[in-house]
């Protein structure tokens, strides 16, 4: 499903959210790469789970053609993408009802209110269309994260304990949050 490209203004920048196209593949795969080496709060240390060019065209392609998917992008106004979010809906029967959340912003843009965006914009996607739930994994460490998620409705429904070691050596737990939909089957 496709969503309205919407321009915001933040910290003297303007930014697009809108659809991501077989156009981004290219950036995305950069970015992904980039984001994965600038925090720890992502699943995936730099490099691993490397996707290139194609494999992001595929995860375009697929989310593009599903009902319970929705792949976002954060957009600069000379055309530079910064960050990027993702619903993938469930692909079975049983678990066709929700789709999982994750956002990811180029360091350099933290602060600007992007995630907030991509993740306003995925919520008002989902509010629009049958889901019953979005669900999202963040390190229990994040609290700005958990401070955003928590405030646009998402609650705790349990906790993975030790579910990450870090570059410290530590082992950190991830929360796993959801937003529900009181919706008549």
């Amino acid at each position: 499903m496709k969503v309205t490209s919407k321009h915001y203004e933040g910290n003297n920048q303007t930014f697009t959210i809108r659809f991501a196209e077989e156009k981004d593949a290219a950036s995305l795969s950069k970015i992904r790469l980039q984001i994965d080496g600038e925090t720890e709060n992502m699943d995936r240390e730099q490099g691993e789970g490397f996707l290139d060019e194609a494999a992001f065209k595929s995860v375009i392609a697929a989310d593009t053609a599903a009902n319970n998917s929705l792949f976002l992008i954060a957009e600069t106004e000379d055309g530079r993408l910064v960050g990027y979010s993702r619903c993938q809906g469930g692909n079975f029967k049983r678990t066709s009802h929700r789709a999982e959340f994750g956002v990811c912003v180029v360091k350099e843009f933290w602060g600007y209110g992007i995630g907030s965006l991509l993740l306003k914009s995925s919520i008002k996607w989902a509010d629009s269309i049958p889901l019953k739930k979005l669900s999202l994994n963040v390190l229990e460490t994040n609290h700005i994260a958990v401070n955003l998620y928590t405030k646009h409705g998402f609650e705790i429904e349990g906790i993975l304990k030790n579910d990450k070691q870090l570059a410290d050596g530590q082992f950190y737990s991830t929360l796993v949050m959801g937003r529900h939909y009181n919706r008549d089957t």
